[in-house]
């Protein structure tokens, strides 16, 4: 996405926030600090697979009062968005691509939804709420910035060769490798984009996240119980003594 001057805006407390000192963690209302995880992934690296794989594992063993986690990968927006008593049609106006960014700026234009900065915002802020809620897996939209500052977080980059991801690409869009090679190059340097223009980092900085797995050579199910246990340390060093 390129810069856009309302955008810059709207986000510039973003910003600020991720920026604040790591010491200066965000402690929630009460004192109460809840489990959460974020997934970044390179496209078809498995994120969606580590989610299924993480889902049982948590509910197992993190669980808080009965409450089930929840995975939001592809329907984030929507639940930013309906969260905010915006229609879910807004969700084609945000997606991490220029082209819909130059769509999404005439329909601001002639008033079909609020300005772009805002709509990013909104979602930030339902981002925001989600974690603070916890027992969430939040993946993509830069949600391990944007939540970097709550304590209660482990944020996970998954990773793999260009061979598998192809396969998977070929597998999952029904295509020939030449297509599916395209849709993996665009998504991710859509993905890129989205995170160097919003929040001027590198999506690849692998000092952004807590763990960085390669899919190639850790299976799924290996790697859920990796995270699984990176998360009951978190949650084990948060908690009051005794």
């Amino acid at each position: 996405m390129t810069n856009h001057p309302f955008l810059h805006h709207g986000l510039s407390i973003l910003r600020a926030q991720i920026k604040a000192p790591q010491a200066k963690n965000e402690v929630p209302i009460g004192g109460v600090i809840h489990p959460f995880l974020t997934i970044s992934r390179e496209t078809c690296a498995g994120a969606t697979s580590l989610g299924k794989n993480l889902l049982p594992l948590l509910n197992e063993n993190l669980s808080e009062e009965a409450r089930s986690w929840m995975f939001l990968d592809k329907d984030l927006i929507n639940h930013a968005l309906t969260h905010h008593h915006l229609p879910e049609q807004l969700a084609e106006y945000l997606p991490e691509d220029r082209i819909f960014e130059i769509k999404g700026m005439i329909g601001e234009m002639v008033g079909l939804h609020p300005p772009l900065w805002e709509l990013e915002h909104r979602v930030a802020e339902a981002i925001l709420k989600f974690a603070r809620l916890g027992c969430v897996i939040l993946t993509g939209r830069a949600a391990h910035l944007i939540t970097r500052n709550l304590p209660g977080g482990v944020h996970v980059r998954l990773v793999a060769s260009l061979e598998s991801r192809v396969r998977r690409a070929m597998e999952f869009n029904r295509c020939d490798r030449t297509t599916a090679e395209i849709f993996l190059r665009d998504n991710d340097q859509a993905r890129q984009r989205h995170v160097k223009t919003h929040f001027d980092c590198n999506i690849d900085d692998p000092h952004t996240y807590d763990l960085v797995i390669n899919t190639d050579r850790i299976p799924i199910a290996t790697a859920a119980r990796l995270v699984l246990r990176a998360l009951e340390e978190r949650m084990g060093t948060l908690a009051p003594a005794g």
